[in-house]
């Protein structure tokens, strides 16, 4: 399909959308949180037991190497625990950002507070904190609380939301959890650095969410390393090692052979991805909107991020994009191994002023991911996609070629004839 062609099916009634906007716009999430302490106030009491299944865990980075780290766990009595724990599933079931927050303000963070370095430690809190975030299936769990809940809500923009917090006394397992063999295996190698291991158990089929979960609780590497990782770097750590797992395969594959463009709007993100023939390289710029959760002056002007790597990948973190950086590559890099392609890749990001909410990096993975979903729309050139969807983009072409390495090389690539 022409490139011209394909963009003209994404557009938009401009006042029907910005009444959906206010629509959207129009509760906060202080309103989730009234509903939320009164299912805590019938079944918390006090110092008593709650009895509850776990579907995930957290760990904190305050105070890092000391840390607190909990049990995630729904309140609601007739909660299915697989439906609060982050996953790709979120996506098929076609969630918003109200789903989530309904959901992760629902989830009781029961925490206690321990060194990382918790090496080979099974017993107590952190013991049932590591079966619950081994096992392939939400887990039963006992919990004595000290003291209410604390009705904060936990917001970034790389880890999902987490609810309220209370602290715990003790955590018991109410029943013997299934380990999956894989992890098994991982966890009985004491000589297995976390890297492998973690590139391992993405072979055998398990995606990005179950083995941050695992990372997480200090379940991998070197028995004399291995230590709790704060969730937020969790995330972060496994998507880089996964994706460097992926560039690998595809060092030696040919080349895309067109200029693809693909699209995809979720959460109030729109997403464009170019793909054009040669090696690997790949750059994401987000455009972020006055008005959105991470640019909240209403008056103000988009504000602008990039990142990029060549052939060879990067060397150090990237600061400016953060986690959405190696979530949107991870995706890139699925699709180029699934069709056994290389490419220089360019991701657009643009997060509307609809984007009230933070909901966590998944959200930009998982719109990547389905990005690579039905038609794509071709153009002769990279320059030439790059020019045709200049005016779909919040900001100036001239913006864009200031910020973006790869735009910014159109016009030397011009030159050079």
């Amino acid at each position: 399909m022409r490139l011209e062609d394909f963009v003209e099916s994404f557009e938009r009634d401009e006042a029907a959308e910005r009444r959906r906007l206010a629509r959207e716009k129009s509760y906060e999430i202080t309103d989730y949180l009234e509903d939320v302490e009164r299912e805590f106030e019938q079944v918390v009491q006090g110092d008593a037991l709650f009895g509850s299944t776990a579907p995930e865990i957290f760990v904190g980075r305050t105070n890092y190497p000391d840390v607190s780290t909990g049990l995630l766990s729904p309140v609601a009595g007739d909660a299915a625990p697989s439906d609060y724990a982050t996953s790709a599933d979120w996506y098929r079931q076609g969630y918003d950002i109200d789903d989530v927050l309904q959901r992760r303000t629902g989830l009781l963070n029961s925490t206690r507070s321990t060194s990382v370095n918790v090496h080979d430690v099974w017993d107590g809190f952190v013991g049932t904190q590591r079966e619950v975030a081994i096992a392939d299936h939400p887990v039963d769990v006992e919990v004595g609380l000290d003291g209410n809940p604390d009705l904060d809500l936990s917001l970034d923009d790389i880890s999902t939301p987490t609810g309220p917090r209370a602290t715990a006394e003790r955590a018991d397992l109410a029943e013997n959890p299934h380990v999956p063999r894989a992890v098994e295996k991982t966890l009985a190698d004491d000589d297995w650095r976390a890297e492998g291991a973690m590139t391992y158990l993405y072979r055998r089929g398990f995606d990005v969410y179950d083995v941050n979960t695992i990372l997480s609780a200090g379940a991998l590497g070197q028995q004399r390393e291995r230590r709790l990782v704060p969730t937020r770097w969790s995330i972060t750590a496994v998507d880089d090692t996964v994706s460097q797992y992926l560039r690998g395969t595809i060092r030696n594959a040919p080349s895309v052979d067109e200029v693809q463009v693909w699209y995809n709007e979720y959460m109030a993100n729109k997403y464009w991805v170019v793909l054009a023939p040669g090696k690997w390289e790949f750059e994401l710029v987000e455009m972020k909107a006055p008005g959105s959760i991470w640019n909240p002056e209403p008056e103000g002007s988009y504000y602008t991020a990039a990142a990029s790597e060549g052939y060879e990948g990067r060397t150090g973190y990237v600061e400016e994009t953060a986690g959405a950086y190696y979530a949107s590559r991870l995706a890139v890099l699925e699709h180029l191994q699934d069709v056994d392609r290389q490419a220089k890749a360019l991701v657009l990001r643009e997060a509307t002023d609809a984007y009230w909410a933070p909901v966590g990096v998944w959200q930009v993975r998982e719109g990547v991911r389905h990005a690579f979903e039905g038609e794509y729309g071709t153009a002769e050139t990279f320059g030439q996609a790059v020019t045709e969807l200049a005016p779909r983009m919040p900001i100036s072409m001239e913006r864009l070629r200031r910020k973006s390495d790869m735009v910014s090389g159109i016009q030397a690539q011009l030159t050079d004839f």
